[in-house]
């Protein structure tokens, strides 16, 4: 290759590579595998090793992966100040922020506003001089913050250089303010490596975003999974901007990540929709967020309403209830699950985490315990996310006092006594007793709950209460109850008796998926029934099946096929399902030939998008999958339709690219009921 070639291969391999950087990084959808883009990678850093003399690297993608270590963090100061929000707590917060700042701007009609997730990071500021990243600091005091511009560097998602073309002029200076994150997932990755090689763990994402970009190494930087939402600019030369949403658009256009879940609020009213939203949504999110931010739109008026010592006048942030608290473990007990699996459970001090009063978290095995070193007496950090059992994410060492207790899970089953073993390869203790009271509980539990076979009515307590009293010992004895025997249980009316009677009728004609995940086979989920259920279509070729068989279906493998089969050959097993058989309990069979004006969906390719009104999630995927349709969670040329709620995603904008066809709400019910 000549030096002419050489140069020009150069710079379309860096065009290549910030292209698939936007697409892996920023749009979550890359076009070629990991090791095609090493592969270009590769060849980048060699030609510019080649004709270094030549070429200015400081630009070059292949300089983001880190540099050599810095002596010290050198101070820089902000063009304008980086101030904090005040906070809110709730609704009648966001109602009272909208009336006061109605009352200092003299409006009298309404404000409207540009709502955002208040991602759990850190704040930065990004300086760009004609276009090109210069430096970048944290917030440091407001006025002047750390230099860590060799760490920002490593981000894969933030531009070196901004675009440009027709309609997108850049500024000879401007100063991008950003949030530097770490998503849970690369988290819980992070901390599970952390684990492996004796580190301290890091408490939350925060903290490990933090920790990442503060490090004197950036090389050290650079092997962490930071990313950046951009939210704001600070000062900037020859520009001028009307809104703040105006901002985010060109934000984007100049090539930075903001936020999809940004949008419009044309009244207070919008903003509390969206904080009620949001909050319902946090769950789902791929990055942790404690909160949404509210801000004026009008850059005009935020002028207008000025900043108080420490934050605007014209912003808000409205706090969630915290995932995370401090607590003490008093105790720490063992729970008997329906495979025999004892689990460490920790008893604490009650602590309010995510909106509820919580006093136990899962400690899930011995070798956690070990690795995370919790003792019974110890100060911890809890988590609670969503309706999950609280963990324990931390020991606080420094809080020991000496009389702390070492656990070690007990060499006998709480509820029978029996000898508990630990098979090799697992990380759990198990009982292997078939007749423990404890595993019955559980199995009866999970065959009866609503994804299963949907007996409403049969909670814990009831079931405990009838094996106690040896009315039931496994899941058939359910459906030889008598209205008599039932009513006559401790607080246990007999309109209740009947209505446990009526569902448990109801319950005896389950889908096969259902039937399957019932039983509560080892390694059979619900996604692992759901394929069992499509592939033999009947119980009866399931239970015929060999392994073989079994592992040869894509997504099933040998483990899961050696568990069914091993399942199927127990005598105890085969004589509880011909008691649920006489009992008049039948698994409706997954039909292999349904009429096609039964399944009118079939071949079609659906993707959901933002938040449906009158179906979860999973309910309008369950709908197209009953109708012979199938939902994928990316947009591509092979989509036939997009479901699109309110709060869209950027998966509307590529359906619109692509011309599919995009349904509302109501488009989507009027398709399905036809």
């Amino acid at each position: 290759m000549d030096k002419k070639t050489a140069l020009q291969r150069i710079q379309e391999l860096r065009s290549k590579i910030a292209y698939h950087n936007r697409r892996y990084y920023q749009l979550d959808d890359p076009e070629i595998a990991d090791a095609e883009y090493d592969e270009l990678m590769q060849e980048l850093v060699e030609l510019e090793r080649q004709y270094a003399e030549d070429i200015d690297i400081s630009q070059s993608p292949s300089q983001r992966v880190g540099a050599p270590p810095l002596e010290k963090f050198e101070a820089a100061t902000h063009f304008a100040p980086m101030l904090s929000l005040a906070n809110g707590f709730s609704r009648e917060d966001i109602i009272e922020f909208d009336d006061r700042l109605k009352r200092m701007s003299g409006s009298v009609v309404h404000i409207s506003y540009v709502v955002e997730p208040k991602l759990d990071g850190v704040a930065v500021n990004l300086l760009y001089e004609n276009g090109h990243f210069k430096t970048g600091a944290t917030r440091g005091d407001g006025t002047v913050g750390e230099n860590v511009t060799e760490n920002l560097k490593t981000i894969n998602s933030m531009p070196m250089k901004l675009n440009q073309g027709p309609g997108i002029p850049v500024p000879a200076r401007i100063e991008v303010r950003g949030e530097v994150y770490i998503g849970i997932e690369p988290f819980r990755k992070l901390n599970r490596k952390r684990l492996q090689e004796g580190f301290a763990l890091f408490a939350n994402p925060r903290n490990a975003a933090a920790g990442s970009l503060r490090q004197l190494d950036s090389k050290i930087t650079a092997r962490r999974p930071l990313d950046i939402y951009c939210y704001a600019i600070g000062a900037v030369e020859a520009l001028t901007f009307e809104t703040h949403w105006e901002i985010l658009e060109t934000l984007k256009r100049w090539g930075f990540p903001v936020n999809p879940r940004a949008q419009c609020a044309p009244a207070i009213e919008d903003c509390i929709e969206y904080y009620l939203m949001i909050e319902k949504d946090r769950n789902t999110l791929p990055y942790e967020i404690d909160g949404i931010v509210i801000k004026v739109d009008s850059l005009a008026l935020q002028s207008q309403l000025g900043t108080i010592a420490r934050s605007p006048r014209w912003a808000l942030a409205c706090k969630f209830s915290a995932t995370q608290a401090t607590t003490v473990i008093r105790k720490i007990e063992v729970q008997v699950g329906r495979t025999g699996i004892l689990t460490p459970v920790a008893r604490m001090d009650p602590v309010q985490v995510g909106g509820v009063t919580v006093s136990r978290a899962t400690l899930h095995n011995q070798d956690e315990i070990d690795r995370k070193n919790i003792r019974e007496g110890d100060t911890v950090i809890i988590q609670r996310a969503g309706d999950v059992i609280p963990e324990v994410v931390k020991v606080i060492e420094a809080c020991r006092t000496g009389n702390e207790r070492r656990f070690a899970i007990p060499a006998n089953c709480p509820a029978c006594n029996s000898h508990v073993i630990r098979l090799t390869g697992e990380a759990a203790y198990r009982c292997v007793n078939l007749e423990c009271p404890a595993q019955i509980k559980e199995n009866i539990a999970h065959f009866s709950s609503r994804d299963a076979m949907d007996i409403d009515g049969l909670g814990e307590k009831l079931v405990a209460q009838m094996i106690d009293k040896k009315i039931i010992k496994d899941p058939a004895d359910l459906y030889y109850l008598s209205l008599k025997t039932i009513a006559g249980l401790e607080r246990m009316a007999r309109k209740s008796a009947e209505n446990l009677l009526e569902s448990l009728e109801h319950s005896k004609k389950p889908g096969l998926e259902r039937f399957i995940y019932a039983l509560g086979i080892k390694r059979v989920g619900e996604q692992t029934a759901k394929i069992l259920a499509g592939h033999f279509k009947t119980l009866d070729a399931l239970m015929n099946a060999d392994e073989e068989d079994l592992a040869d279906i894509k997504g099933i493998g040998p483990r899961i096929a050696h568990s069914m089969v091993g399942f199927f050959s127990q005598p105890s097993n085969r004589h509880i399902l011909q008691k649920l058989f006489d009992a008049g309990v039948v698994p409706l069979s997954a039909s292999a030939g349904r009429e096609s004006h039964l399944m009118p969906l079939r071949g079609k390719t659906f993707v959901l998008t933002g938040t449906l009104k009158n179906f979860t999630r999973d309910a309008a995927t369950e709908i197209i999958e009953s109708l012979g349709g199938h939902v994928t969670p990316s947009v591509t040329g092979n989509t036939d339709y997009i479901v699109a709620g309110t709060s869209p995603g950027s998966k509307l904008s590529k359906a619109r690219t692509l011309n599919i066809a995009i349904l509302d709400e109501d488009e989507f019910i009027r398709l399905i009921k036809h």
